[in-house]
């Protein structure tokens, strides 16, 4: 399909107490999961997107090559007004060109979802969202929670750890 990535993951990049967590579950949790032990290929900006390239470019060539956006939901993302580029691209993608499913990640209690912007609450009706409760994980980082295995059942099919 001409697809580089399995997914271009979407998150909120400013650095505020709530985002550490937020950074350590996208550059360690989410590629020990879903690369390192179910074979998938993610996209992460800041990883995956090189200095001295033009970002807005990048994100769309990124997400073009993506066969999945996984968009974590936090209040900072949603409360954000910059750095949103990314996700504006993600929500064009899926709902006007309609050629690649949004994975929404609700990493925080979002509460109600009126806040949230018309596009996005539209994926969520459609949806839902799968809800990080560590909390309630008994092993979080294991691919076989139920966290995870909602996350594979939304991934394009490659691996299914036993």
């Amino acid at each position: 399909d001409g697809k580089i990535y399995d997914a271009y993951v979407i998150y909120p990049k400013n650095h505020t107490s709530e985002a550490n967590f937020v950074e350590y579950f996208v550059y360690q949790i989410m590629p020990d999961i879903l690369e390192n032990q179910c074979g998938y290929k993610l996209c992460i900006y800041g990883r995956d997107i090189y200095p001295g390239e033009d970002a807005a470019s990048a994100i769309e060539k990124r997400m073009q090559k993506s066969r999945r956006l996984i968009m974590l939901l936090t209040h900072q993302l949603i409360n954000s007004k910059e750095d949103a580029y990314d996700q504006h691209i993600a929500l064009y993608t899926a709902l006007i060109q309609n050629d690649t499913k949004v994975i929404l990640l609700e990493m925080e209690t979002i509460g109600t979802y009126g806040k949230l912007q018309e596009s996005l609450r539209f994926i969520i009706k459609q949806q839902g969202t799968i809800k990080w409760k560590e909390e309630h994980t008994v092993h979080p980082q294991s691919p076989n929670s139920k966290f995870w295995k909602q996350v594979r059942y939304h991934m394009p099919l490659t691996c299914w750890p036993s």
